[in-house]
Order: structure tokens, then sequence, then C-alpha cells
């Protein structure tokens, strides 16, 4: 087995050459450095190989990561990061980001949050739609998200605001995309399986040049459902269209450029599920939880459209620039139906509720990030610094009824005549700066201030503005007795102002506070081949904003906290041997209830005081996730898991109404706990590979994600088998 050792001790400058053989650096295994014993401040020499079998994927167990702003180990960040690799993508025959991320413990899923449907995750109990990322760039609009271009997704878990500006505290989700190598390396794979189920993927690289290449990345994906309209017998699918390309230029000198393009299409009809019962308080079960209250003209359409240009400037062997421009464009229109309790759906769509919408969102972004490694003051200093600057333009509207009540006709974006649309625009400027220093050997201390300025107008007569100026910190100590051990413990925070893009309090309130404290341990066992991960942590929120775009309610609790543990496994056991495992414990609860203030009167309503102490929504107790596979000999390999999860309440806390009670006892909406078991047989030869997959390996009905205020939940999948070809030339 080869060893990972020598990671520990990667400067910048190698991981980034490293980065030129592989767009996640996968390569970095086979990178040899050795640092100067007497403290030197140069490089040795680097040994880049910049070949197939040197650019081969980590396996279950990442070896770079740049949530940190800088490549590195993820061993080395005094934070907990959770990595869902290429390996594990492939293997696990993944599509959807959402599917991706069920390998991520301590996470849950939302649905539709007043017409939020896309992608909608909890971590660590707190919202992180607006946590999104795409290479370290903000990726907030609301849409469905496919891996077809993406190398791996890391998991920054607690606040991330001096990296990455306003968020959560439950982290951030940053999506790796596929870059060019210097190498000829092509694939192309299709895949069919139950409940029409056809996809075709192509992963085209090829060299241009001594030090240029481009990347194309094709993707289009259909697919039904196990649950269906009675009436019409029309299914929830999925039809989606992916298109990237990468264009790498001078990749052999001091200034590389990446020219990016990614286009994302989709046409679904969208699920909103069932209706919680509340005689039970549970799922309901008065029809068949097959019934799909859709029709054949409900749809949800989008068209993603991003372009980035990269920069990076190699200054010295040590120290380097990285510059990024985006342009992004966001369209979405969508028509769903909410479920009834009693009555089944019909084919003109006038049983169950609308939800429809009209979107666009529109950001430029520019960021420049310089970070270097020197001496000073007789200790060793990893530094980074930078600055972003932020133009978002959003509008949103509903949907012309171009039919009637008993039989709606919405258009796809066909815009209300009536009404006022929803627009915000603004303008966000941020400096960071944060040095890591070796005050000793083996200790080391991170401290990082952000400062974020913006200057923003919305369309709402009672908040039409909104202008603020926010710091936010990032402190860690790290103890590292060997290159395999790592404690630390870590402060940060985070803040946001309105908790959504559209969302502004009536009134003045303060914004959104967050701070997390941390403390961890990582492990490198087996030669470095296994990395093991242990984190406790308190996660503390004030002021939390309503995410439901519908509600008249701004603040949702005034104060609530998450206390938790974390345990993760990825890596290899044997030669034959992978596993990737986490589980997550977490008690979530209310501290404070919600202070509102009418936009009229400007009296200060408090919520029902019956919340405090009860546990905050859409936050199971625990989450389990493990996948594991075993590599046979002749070519063959399997593999399986599970991913387990406990039950989930929804609630408002925010109204001042009585609290949900059955037979006098606090009761919400609650969808029950679940596993689901997955299975996959593989065999790989040198130019293709067969594989099978096995989703929900019995066929548990089981709910995976809840509109958090309570009044439906949606099915995740029965069980599903898909047969994968692919060939590599």
């Amino acid at each position: 087995m080869k060893t990972m050792n020598t990671l520990k001790t990667l400067p910048l400058g190698a991981l980034m050459l490293a980065g030129l053989s592989s767009a996640s650096s996968f390569a970095t295994e086979n990178i040899a450095i050795r640092a100067d014993e007497a403290g030197a401040k140069e490089l040795s020499a680097i040994k880049v190989q910049a070949n197939a079998e040197s650019d081969k994927p980590d396996g279950m167990r990442a070896t770079a990561t740049r949530v940190g702003k800088v490549l590195q180990d993820p061993h080395d960040v005094p934070q907990a990061i959770t990595s869902v690799t290429q390996t594990m993508l492939q293997e696990q025959q993944v599509g959807s980001l959402k599917e991706a991320l069920r390998n991520v413990s301590g996470l849950s899923f939302n649905a539709a949050e007043g017409g939020r449907s896309g992608d909608n995750m909890n971590l660590r109990g707190f919202y992180t739609f607006g946590d999104m990322y795409l290479d370290g760039i903000r990726d907030t609009a609301q849409y469905n998200r496919e891996t077809f271009n993406l190398e791996q997704v890391d998991v920054l878990r607690g606040a991330g605001a001096m990296l990455f500006g306003r968020g959560q505290a439950g982290g951030v989700i940053n999506q790796v995309s596929k870059t060019p190598k210097l190498y000829a390396q092509h694939s192309v794979s299709a895949t069919m399986g139950n409940n029409n189920y056809k996809e075709f993927t192509a992963d085209l690289n090829q060299p241009l040049a001594q030090d240029a290449a481009i990347r194309v990345n094709l993707m289009q994906r259909d697919e039904g459902s196990w649950r269906s309209n009675p009436t019409t017998g029309t299914e929830p699918d999925i039809h989606r269209k992916g298109l990237a390309v990468s264009l790498a230029l001078n990749q052999q000198t001091d200034h590389q450029f990446w020219i990016n393009y990614l286009n994302l299409r989709t046409n679904d009809n969208p699920d909103y599920g069932v209706s919680f019962d509340a005689a039970t308080r549970a799922p309901g079960e008065k029809l068949p939880v097959h019934y799909f209250w859709g029709n054949d003209r409900t749809f949800d359409k989008s068209d993603t459209s991003m372009t980035t240009l990269v920069y990076e400037y190699k200054i010295s062997s040590t120290s380097q620039l990285r510059t990024q421009l985006r342009m992004a464009d966001y369209d979405r229109s969508y028509w769903a139906k909410t479920p009834n309790l009693t009555t089944p759906p019909n084919a003109l769509g006038g049983i169950g509720g609308n939800q429809t919408r009209i979107s666009n969102y529109k950001t430029t972004t520019l960021q420049s990030d310089y970070s270097t490694k020197l001496y000073a003051g007789g200790m060793k200093h990893d530094i980074i610094a930078g600055f972003e600057y932020l133009k978002e333009e959003g509008y949103r509207k509903g949907l012309q009824n171009f039919g009637t009540t008993d039989a709606p006709d919405f258009r796809p974006y066909q815009e209300a005549t009536t009404g006022t649309a929803n627009a915000f625009n603004g303008k966000s400027y941020a400096v960071y700066a944060q040095d890591t220093v070796e005050f000793m050997p083996k200790w080391k201390a991170t401290a990082g201030v952000r400062r974020d300025q913006m200057d923003a107008t919305y369309s709402s007569a009672t908040s039409p503005s909104l202008n603020f100026g926010e710091n936010s910190y990032r402190t860690a100590l790290s103890f590292h007795p060997d290159d395999t051990t790592h404690y630390y413990v870590g402060w940060s925070d985070s803040f946001s102002p309105t908790a959504d893009l559209y969302q502004l309090t009536v009134k003045a309130q303060p914004p959104e506070r967050s701070d997390v404290l941390e403390i961890g341990a990582k492990w490198m066992l087996l030669d470095g081949n296994l990395a093991l991960r242990a984190a406790v942590y308190q996660a503390t929120k004030n002021w939390e904003r309503n995410a439901d775009l519908e509600s008249t309610a701004a603040i949702l609790t005034k104060k609530r906290r998450t206390n938790g543990l974390e345990l993760e496994a990825a890596g290899r056991v044997t030669d034959n041997w992978e596993v990737f495992a986490g589980l997550a414990f977490m008690d979530a609860r209310i501290l404070e209830v919600a202070e509102n203030i009418n936009a009229t009167t400007g009296v200060v309503t408090l919520a029902n005081a019956g919340y405090e102490g009860k546990r905050a929504r859409n936050t199971p107790r625990y989450t389990f996730n493990l996948w594991t596979t075993y590599q046979l000999g002749g070519g063959w390999k399997l593999g399986g898991g599970l991913e387990a999860k406990g039950d989930r309440e929804a609630t408002n806390p925010s109204g001042s109404g009585a609290v949900p009670m059955l037979d006098g006892v606090y009761t919400p909406n609650t969808a029950p706990a679940y596993v689901r078991w997955d299975a996959m047989a593989m065999y790989e030869a040198k130019s293709w590979t067969l594989r099978v997959n096995l989703k929900n390996l019995f066929d548990t009905v089981y709910y995976d994600s809840i509109y958090d205020n309570g009044g439906f939940t949606v099915p995740g999948t029965r069980r599903a088998v898909t047969a994968t070809v692919e060939y590599k030339f």
C-alpha cells in the first residue's frame, strides 16, 4: 500500500502543482516532497507525474480539499470535514447532489419550503440552502443540482463565515468541478433501470498542447417514479440535461488559466408528497402512499448557466494568487400541487393546493485569494488573505392562472398579471485575512477575521433597503503529536442579515448570529490509508430568521442550540476492503422563542413559550450512514451500505397560537425513523465496466424530506434497480 504520511508536510506550492494533473488533486499521493529538517524556507525538488496511473481516484478517502481556501489535506484542517469522493459517486450510481449528500451524517432534507423546490438541506440542525458553493463561489439559487461534472463534494462543518461570508451554523457544502488533465482520457456510460430510468454521460478529456487541455462533460437523465396520479397515470418524473466545458491553458507555467462553462436544464414534474394527519401527527394513511397530486400539466423548469474564469499566479514556490470571476444566471418556473389528506387527486388538478413561481437570479462574483508560507519572529506562518465582490439581482412572482379553481391552468414563465413581484438587488464587499502559526513544535494556532459590507434594495414597502457591516472570526488551536494524529479545538461564528435572499425583517432587528465551539480529533491509520475523525460541538444561533418565503413571521426563534457528537471513518482497511461510515448524534433545542414585529403597528408579539425547550424542527436525534466495498479479484467488486435517520419533527415555533398536542402531550407532525439499504455488484475490465445497483433493497416505505412548517412530507424512492455500462478509451 502506498504511504500518505508525507501529505502532512505538503507545502502549498507543491499542492498547486499537483492540481495540474488532477482537478481535485487526486494525484497528491504520488507527489514526493522533502522539506529541510533544519527549517529551510524553500521547497526541495518536486516530482509530478502527469499520467493516468498517477491520477487515479483516492477511493473513499479524500486527500485534498479547498474548503479552507487553499489546497490541503483534510487531516490538517482544524474543523470537521466530510468529503464524498468520485469513487463513491460512481459506485453508488449517484445522479443528483441530493443522493450524494445521503453519505453525510448529521444531514436531513427539507421539502419545498415556501415554494423552495430544489436542493434544500439541514446540517447539524441548521439550514444550508444559503451555504451552497461551486468551486468556492456562492451558488445559492434554488435548483436541483447534478453530479455529472463533479470530482467530489466537500462539506465543511460549523460556521464558515470568516472564509465564505454570510451563512449558517451548520456548515458549507462545496461542489468541486472536474477540470482538464494533460493526458487523453475519455469515457461514456449508459444506465437503465426500473421506473423508466435512463441516463447517458460522457467525460471527454483531450490535451490540446503541451500545457493546454479541454474537458467536456455531458449528461442526460430521465426518471419516472413509483408514485402516480390515479386518474391520469402522471408521475413526478425527472428530465435533465447538462453540459460542462473546461479549458485549461498555460498549465506548466507560473500563469495558469481555466475557462469553465456549465449549463443545466431541468424539466421535472415536482412531487410535494403526502399530507400529515392531524389526528395522528404522522404521514396520512387515508389514501394510498403512491398517490401523486400533480397532473400532465404541472411542471418544474429551470435553466442554469455559469461562466467562470480562473487565474492562478505562482509567485514563488510558497506563494500564489488565485482569482476567480463568475457570471451566473438562474431561470426557473414551476407549478406544483400540494397533497390532500382525504380527497384523491383528479385529472383537472382541482384537488390540492397550488404552488407557483417564476424567478430569475443573476450573480456576478469576483474573488481573489493570496496565500503564502513564511518565517517571521522565529515561527512558521501560513497566511491567506483575500477580497470578494458579489452583485446579486433577484426577481420572483407567482404565475397567472388561465383556468379556474377547479381546473387550474398555469403555464411556464407566464407571470401573474396581479400582485407585486418581489425584487432584490444587492452588492456585497468583503476582505479577510487568516494566519496559522506554528508557535512551537507540534503546536499551531489559527486566527482569522473577515469584514462583510452589504448594500441592498428590496421591493417591500416595510423594508425597502438593507445596509449592514459585519465581522466574522475563526480561531483554532491544533496539536500534532505526529504526522498521523491531529487534536484541535476551534471556535467560529457566522451571520446572516436575512436568512434568505428575499426575506428582510419588517423593522430593524438584529441579524442572525451563530457561533460554534468544536473539539475534535483526526487520526491516520494503516499507513495513511484509513482516516478516522471524531468531533463534539455546540452550535448556537440567535435571531433565527424564517426561511419560508410565504411566512408572515420574520423571526423563527430568538435563540436555539445544537449539541452534537460525530464519528467518521473513510478509506482502505485492506488492499481489497474500503469503507466510508458516519455517525451523528444531535440534541437540538429551542432556548428562547421568537419576537416578531407587526409591520403596521410596530407591536412586538412573542411566540408561544411552550416551544421553549422543545426539539428543533427537522433535526433527527441520530443519523448513520455506511458504504463499503470488497474487491473479490478477477475484476469483481461487491458493495453495500445503509442510510438511517431518526424521526424528524415538522413545526412552526414562531406563532403565538397553541403548541401541537395529542392527549395532553406535545406532539408535532413527525416523519418516522427509517433505514434504507443499498447494494452494488461491479465487474471492471481494462476498458469497460459493468455495474448493477439496488437502492432501497428491501423496498421500505420511508419519508426522506419534510415541509418544516408541518404540512406534508415526501416519500423516498422505493426499490430501484439500475444497470450501468461504462466504456473508457
